[in-house]
């Protein structure tokens, strides 16, 4: 095995682990929010069911929380052992994110954690519920910091690099956190978290409405009453961030809005960044591609697509917020043939490659005139390398073809992501009309039927979001600054397929427990619970009582 084997086999133990961890995050971040609703709602009703069904998502929760802590601590590990190239680079930043997240998060969620689960009749009930909307917010803010970290590698801003230490210094700590990449992958990743928990917990519902039991059918008709609404406004609020999320790519990652789109020729682009033909580039709903045809610059005027349905003017609007703004192509990014928003040209991939190439030459001449102390030739290759760092990474590149992602894998899961989105919309409306009276919502058993298809299909849109966005992003491990051919550790690529193999039967065991665990208790149902609690003299209190 020589070296692509090895960067193939570490970018699929990567991809492996951060799929499986991204099955439990996402329900943590949902369900979370729903247990905490359904603890309000106990607090302010003092209705008994409530705090036993409050105990019954909160039961889910935890399932859920523990599995998915596991496979997050493998995920940063993973960083240090397989790309440990990228770790010495960037590890002043990109270890910024991930200690706070420790420190600040991890904390907080560990410490209201053990009163939301032991505290019931131990504390009062208005901090019990406190402590289970802090445990929430914890998790969110450990969201935080990961997603801060992620969206540094799509845009890295806020750096300097420093040729002694052959490592990037982060200059700006306020700019990493609050970029516009940071800022739109948070909500659109949080707010997408709540859908899916959303979906689960009506998921939940359904199947006991389903039940011919109908000692179920309350829980059933009263949560899905509760989760419906909260779960329309995380799906408006999906797509409103998925839109801004696509303007952000398309003003810092072009080339990643071009293989989502299959657009391989954008037009002729005017120096204002408008089409040249004073119309706007069409949107592709869905399409049919041309496999023989997807090669970059090997024919020109080739059509990418064999059949595709397309709405006038509306990648100009979601790219630029003007219906005639240009957008350009896989090919015109490789050719350089276009303006970017400032007005200046775009750089032709060859010049990026050859000017990477200088770079990296003069960090090679600036240590070998370090090492015979020629202080002015190291402020000469000093100069040339700050003045081409931004296109250091090009320097790695071999084929500038290779600055292509996949483009079938970003196209069709990018409609899969935004055709679910839709569908979750038209669900969560069609719940709230059936939810007005329990007879109705009983009697809407095709509805059941289709919450429960919804389930998978929310989890495949999920997992779609991250396959655009991460392999979107490719060749780059951290975007025109580090390729992933440069970043991966020096390792034997037959050991990293062993651990790639152990990883794959953990994970698959660690999902099954999830599973075989989360269907026992949902098949015990809320009612396990009432058999086990009790009421308190606390609990029977009135409001005017609790409140004084």
């Amino acid at each position: 095995m020589g070296f692509e084997d090895l960067l193939i086999w570490s970018r699929a133990q990567f991809a492996l682990t951060a799929c499986y961890h991204w099955l439990f995050v996402p329900l943590t971040l949902g369900l979370g929010v729903i247990m905490a609703i359904a603890e309000t709602v106990y607090f302010r009703t003092h209705k008994p069911e409530w705090k036993k069904w409050a105990k019954f998502w909160q039961k889910l929760f935890g399932i859920n929380f523990a599995i998915g802590v596991a496979t997050g601590i493998i995920l940063e590990f993973e960083f240090g052992t397989n790309w440990s190239n990228y770790s010495w680079l960037v590890g002043d930043i990109f270890g910024a994110p991930l200690a706070i997240e420790g420190v600040l998060a991890f904390f907080m969620e560990a410490t209201f954690i053990a009163v939301m689960f032991f505290g019931w009749d131990r504390v009062s009930r208005r901090f019990h519920l406190a402590s289970t909307w802090l445990t929430i917010i914890g998790a969110t803010v450990s969201a935080v910091w990961i997603l801060v970290a992620n969206a540094w590698m799509q845009n890295p801003t806020g750096v300097t690099f420093n040729p002694d230490t052959v490592r990037g210094e982060m200059t700006d700590f306020w700019a990493v956190v609050f970029s516009s990449t940071a800022v739109n992958k948070f909500w659109h990743t949080v707010t997408s978290s709540w859908l899916l928990g959303s979906i689960f917990a009506l998921f939940v519902c359904a199947i006991y409405a389903l039940r011919k039991d109908s000692k179920y059918h309350d829980f059933a008709y009263r949560n899905a009453r509760m989760i419906a609404p909260f779960g329309l406004i995380a799906a408006i609020l999906t797509a409103v961030t998925g839109d801004t999320s696509a303007y952000n790519v398309a003003q810092k990652q072009p080339m990643k809005l071009a293989a989502m789109e299959a657009l391989y020729e954008g037009g002729e682009c005017t120096p204002d960044g408008h089409n040249a033909s004073g119309k706007g580039q069409a949107l592709s709903v869905i399409g049919l591609l041309n496999c023989d045809n997807l090669e970059p610059l090997s024919s020109e005027g080739a059509e990418p697509f064999v059949a595709n349905i397309k709405v006038p003017y509306l990648l100009s609007w979601l790219g630029t917020k003007t219906t005639t703004g240009y957008v350009p192509g896989i090919n015109n990014i490789l050719r350089g043939d276009y303006y970017h928003a400032d007005g200046t040209q775009a750089l032709s991939a060859e010049e990026m490659m050859r000017r990477g190439r200088m770079a990296v030459d003069a960090l090679k001449s600036y240590h070998e005139a370090k090492k015979v102390e020629d202080v002015a030739l190291m402020d000469q290759h000093r100069q040339v390398i700050m003045d081409n760092f931004q296109y250091f990474g090009y320097g790695h590149i071999q084929d500038m073809k290779d600055l292509v992602p996949n483009v079938p894998i970003n196209y069709y899961a990018f409609r899969l992501m935004v055709g679910c989105g839709v569908l979750f919309v038209l669900l969560f409306i069609l719940v709230l009309i059936f939810a007005r009276k329990p007879e109705k919502f009983h009697r809407a058993r095709w509805l059941h039927v289709a919450i429960i298809v919804c389930l998978p299909l929310v989890y495949l849109a999920s997992q779609s979001g991250w396959v655009v966005a991460e392999l979107g992003r490719q060749p780059w491990t951290i975007q025109n600054m580090l390729p992933v051919n440069a970043a991966v550790s020096s390792l034997e690529a037959q050991s990293v397929l062993t651990t790639f193999i152990i990883f794959a039967v953990l994970f698959t065991v660690m999902l099954v427990a999830e599973i075989s665990i989360m269907a026992k208790s949902i098949k015990m149902g809320p009612k396990v619970i009432d058999e086990r609690s009790t009421l308190t003299t606390e609990e029977t209190e009135t409001p005017d009582k609790e409140n004084k």
